[in-house]
């Protein structure tokens, strides 16, 4: 497993290449090419979880369910 400062750089990168639209990422000397942004979306949810860990905590994912009968 990669240090934290290491893990948070991956995670800039990525985030910064998934607003700009590119779907080409590069750092530590390799260049990943992605598919879709829901697979650079899965990468960074992955480097959140192994951040969290790194940092002893846990990574907790609220998720908020709202219905309407009718109008």
């Amino acid at each position: 497993m990669a240090d934290l400062a290491t893990l948070k750089l991956r995670r800039e990168a990525l985030t910064s290449q998934r607003s700009s639209g590119v779907a080409r990422v590069s750092y530590d000397g390799k260049t990943v090419d992605y598919r879709s942004v829901a697979e650079i979306d899965r990468a960074i949810e992955a480097l959140d979880r192994e951040i969290a860990a790194a940092e002893g905590r846990k990574l907790i994912r609220h998720v908020r369910v709202t219905a309407t009968k009718g109008l």
